[in-house]
């Protein structure tokens, strides 16, 4: 078990207790953490070290990534990145799980739920930590349960895969994110649930921005609204409003400007009969569409740029938006200022977005380039620069 020096993460351990909202007390910290409060004293004035289940504990009870208390902050990196061959042994044996202890589905569905809260709220390392032995675990649940609970565990293989997915998605390994989407594809067909199949041809068009066949993503999206039957209830309206969000920005990407103005012009509509909020794992309403606008006006490029910045002076999103769709509006939105000569605003949209979540702004591939190119054009304030580039590793 690694023991981390407690100097620096005392400090930022002590910063990030006294920022929350309320301010949370030494002895708040060590009760949600459940370690003792001598613990957290010393650890906070840099008199003992930290493991790594105890810094697990107190992130956890901060609710922030674990990655932001680190000394090395490219440990949880690294971290994420050893867990990935872990990951493809259990996806290679999905079929024939190996023995072990299966919990109640109750408890099951408690874990995948936790799963897709670190996946909104773009806490990599734990997914990474964490989902591996859990898709094993429902892997043998599936495997031995009768009939009639098989689609209920299919339903819960289908919200682990998508979280281990955003991992592998996000760090670059492609191949082992389109393993997760076929098995997705296999998971969500023995549900028969319509509007869990939506969410998974969401998620499908990641394959193809990857590839950067846009257009085949635009008509798998197309082919997929159509098989949504036509929204009568709150969970309807917001699948389908999903899907043509998405289907709007690989749209834009396809340099398709009246098919994305087609989609987004939908999803705003559906968005404006629902509240903001997670359906099927995917979060859907009016703040949602709003980010996507910022999306499909970068995709789109050229004259449509300033509409991003439009929509940015107008509304910024909202604190209870999930971590990763807010730093995803702040690294869209930097690319636009930076097209639009707006050089120091990019830089600090690229430092908000940090701020909100560390892990899916340093793995982002707009990031690195917009540092780098930040990083050329700027002579002022190029120590600054310089680190956030070394951070993000753009340099």
């Amino acid at each position: 078990m690694s023991v981390i020096a407690g100097g620096g993460v005392g400090r930022r351990i002590a910063y990030y207790r006294s920022v929350m909202r309320p301010k949370m007390t030494q002895q708040q910290l060590a009760d949600a953490a459940c370690i003792a409060l001598g613990t957290i004293r010393k650890i906070e004035r840099g008199e003992r070290g930290v493991t790594d289940a105890t810094l697990e504990a107190i992130a956890a009870a901060l609710d922030i990534e674990p990655g932001r208390l680190r000394a090395d902050r490219l440990a949880a990196q690294s971290r994420v990145r050893e867990a990935l061959p872990a990951l493809s042994a259990v996806l290679a044996t999905y079929d024939i799980p190996d023995d072990g202890p299966v919990r109640p589905v109750h408890e099951l569905r408690a874990a995948v739920a936790e799963a897709v809260r670190w996946r909104v709220g773009a806490q990599y390392t734990r997914i990474a930590h964490n989902v591996p032995d859990l898709l094993s675990e429902l892997a043998r649940a599936y495997s031995a349960a009768p009939a009639a609970l098989r689609g209920e565990l299919a339903e819960l293989l289908v919200m682990a895969y998508r979280s281990a997915d955003a991992v592998a998605f996000k760090f670059g390994a492609l191949d082992l994110s389109a393993r997760l989407i076929e098995l997705m594809r296999w998971a969500v067909s023995e549900v028969g649930d319509p509007l869990l199949a939506a969410s998974v041809a969401y998620v499908r068009t990641e394959t193809f921005f990857a590839a950067r066949a846009h257009r085949a993503g635009l008509r798998a999206l197309e082919l997929a609204i159509d098989a949504v039957s036509a929204p009568a209830t709150t969970p309807e309206v917001a699948a389908r409003g999903a899907l043509h969000m998405r289907a709007a920005v690989i749209a834009g990407r396809a340099c398709d400007a009246s098919a994305a103005v087609t989609h987004l012009d939908e999803a705003r509509d559906l968005a404006d009969q629902v509240p903001e909020g997670i359906y099927r794992g995917t979060a859907f309403g009016p703040d949602s569409v709003r980010t996507h606008e910022v999306s499909v006006a970068v995709s789109l490029g050229d004259q449509h740029v300033s509409r991003a910045l439009k929509v940015a002076g107008e509304w910024k999103p909202p604190m209870d938006l999930p971590a990763e769709r807010r730093s995803g509006f702040y690294i869209e939105l930097a690319r636009a200022q930076l097209w639009s000569g707006l050089a120091d605003d990019a830089f600090e949209s690229l430092k908000v977005a940090r701020h909100i979540a560390p892990q899916h702004t340093r793995e982002h591939p707009w990031v690195r380039e917009d540092a780098a190119t930040l990083r050329r054009l700027k002579r002022a304030d190029v120590e600054s620069l310089t680190n956030f580039a070394e951070w993000c590793t753009a340099i």
